[in-house]
């Protein structure tokens, strides 16, 4: 006999806030409804997380669980960056500890093939507990208020899948102090248990420093003795290798952890671009979806990217971007530039993709018939002088002192006229070629000059690397069909230099079909 659709009167999900108890599929252990939806919400007291077990668990399989399955996330939302799981068939979900004081579980089944379902158990586990998420938190017993005496919790972070190191961040920080930390105390372990290497040892009110593992494990401990106190600490995880990186190469290229896919929830990242001194940094927005703005402030007080000039915080903000944006792009205005990714703990997104180029100090000057074009040698340290050249290979650069110098006549070096905003001014392109062994690398400077008033400029057109800005493209292209097109604001706010990019590819490409039509015919 078949199961029955869901009655109205059948009880299924709910909220579960006693400390402990046990919830089941409907009709359980009888054959589980068709086209059923059910979702339990475990909240149990701040600062304890939620130990789930299953006793139970048979449903309808696929390779995928596309058809009937449970999904297990932390947190209140359903959200793909807080979910621990999502399972079917006849294999039990392992025993999850949430990362914070809220789990969620949800089952749905399809209109066909029914089976036993499943039956789960709950408990408040007080303190510590195996946390398997991408990223959660941990506080210790009653954050914020005193911690309880004789406490001794385990938190074993890890085993993820992802395999790589987990990044452990503390947000607050007050635990009894003392020589040796030898009252109460946070030690750290490389590893699942605390036969693993030490990472450190924390009292006092000091925050303890980030700590990155080596292996895909960490293992918290914190410890309280018989009499005095504290508030306790509040800290995060992550399991995102590629969240905390220093580039110090003239070009290169990266993206939020787990891009294309969503990223982890609870996150802080920072990506440091560090050039040689004199040069700036220009960054190009490849692909970029972040969780949207607030409706109440307007303003990207959720999940937002922000870029500071200079290696710190501190420095001054060059832009902060959340949402389906489109921003231009950004240089800095000295030889560092910091890219600082937060992510609260919902509404998670498919992140961003960015490539960044070294603007290379040089300074440009003109007379109403020459250019004089100047670069400190330190600045290109490891070139060639042929490599560094106006328009042609043949107008290369002399080294002239600790400078290289080009100084030519508009009417050499592929310069020509143009007229821009009824102005006519000289340009030409300035290249500088970084290319080694087969990996071809050469950027593009235009050059222009106002010979009427003697002024001079100099716009970086090189491209960011051309495969990632396809893919990011496709991205863009099925967003925008999603979504509508772009706003023509927008595209109108990009800088100049893209435009010209853009347009020099074009050009390059009608010559080529011109020239293939042309030997057909022939």
């Amino acid at each position: 006999s078949h199961p029955p659709l869901c009655p109205p009167g059948i009880k299924c999900g709910g909220v579960l806030s006693a400390p402990s108890g046990n919830f089941s599929s409907p009709n359980f252990p009888r054959p589980y409804p068709y086209e059923t939806e059910c979702t339990w919400l475990i909240v149990v007291a701040e600062g304890s997380s939620v130990l789930l077990s299953f006793t139970h668990f048979e449903l309808e399989y696929h390779a995928a669980c596309a058809y009937d399955y449970l999904q297990v996330y932390n947190g209140a939302a359903r959200d793909r960056g807080n979910l621990l799981g999502t399972f079917c068939g006849r294999s039990p979900p392992p025993p999850f500890s949430s990362a914070w004081h809220v789990m969620a579980v949800i089952f749905r089944s399809d209109r066909h093939v029914a089976k036993r379902g499943f039956a789960a158990a709950y408990r408040k586990d007080a303190c510590g507990g195996q946390l398997t998420g991408l990223s959660g938190e941990i506080t210790s017993p009653r954050y914020p208020e005193s911690y309880p005496n004789d406490a001794e919790c385990r938190w074993s972070i890890g085993g993820t899948g992802s395999g790589g190191p987990l990044t452990l961040v503390f947000a607050d920080f007050q635990v009894e102090g003392g020589q040796g930390c030898g009252f109460d105390y946070v030690a750290l372990f490389d590893g699942p248990t605390a036969s693993a290497p030490g990472l450190g040892r924390y009292c006092g009110s000091t925050r303890p420093p980030r700590t990155i593992s080596s292996t895909p494990y960490l293992l918290v401990l914190f410890k309280s003795d018989f009499n005095i106190g504290g508030r306790g600490f509040k800290a995060h995880f992550y399991s995102a290798g590629e969240c905390q990186e220093v580039f110090t190469t003239i070009k290169g290229n990266f993206s939020s952890p787990q891009y294309p896919n969503f990223y982890p929830n609870n996150l802080k990242c920072q990506w440091s671009i560090q050039l040689p001194p004199g040069y700036r940094v220009k960054v190009f927005f490849l692909d970029m979806e972040l969780e949207g703005r607030s409706s109440l402030t307007g303003g990207c007080d959720y999940d937002h990217l922000s870029a500071f000039d200079g290696g710190a915080e501190n420095g001054s903000l060059l832009g902060q971007w959340c949402g389906r944006e489109n921003p231009s792009p950004v240089t800095s205005h000295s030889n560092q530039l910091l890219l600082v990714l937060h992510t609260d703990r919902n509404t998670a997104k498919r992140g961003f993709s960015i490539a960044y180029v070294g603007v290379v100090p040089m300074n440009v000057s003109c007379t109403r018939t020459d250019f004089h074009i100047q670069i400190p040698v330190q600045s290109l340290a490891q070139l060639e002088r042929n490599r560094i050249y106006l328009g042609t290979p043949s107008c290369a650069a002399q080294v002239v002192g600790r400078n290289f110098k080009i100084h030519t006549r508009f009417d050499t070096c592929g310069t020509e006229s143009q007229k821009r905003n009824n102005t006519s001014i000289i340009v030409s392109t300035l290249y500088i070629d970084f290319s080694a062994g087969d990996q071809e690398d050469i950027h593009q400077y235009e050059v222009q000059c106002e010979p009427k008033r003697k002024e001079a400029s100099v716009t970086l057109i090189a491209s960011p690397d051309p495969s990632r800005l396809s893919q990011a493209k496709n991205l863009v292209d099925a967003q925008q069909r999603e979504g509508g097109a772009t706003d023509t604001r927008e595209i109108k706010s990009q800088d100049t230099s893209d435009i010209v990019f853009i347009s020099i590819c074009i050009l390059a490409g009608l010559l080529m079909v011109i020239a293939v039509v042309g030997l057909v015919l022939l």
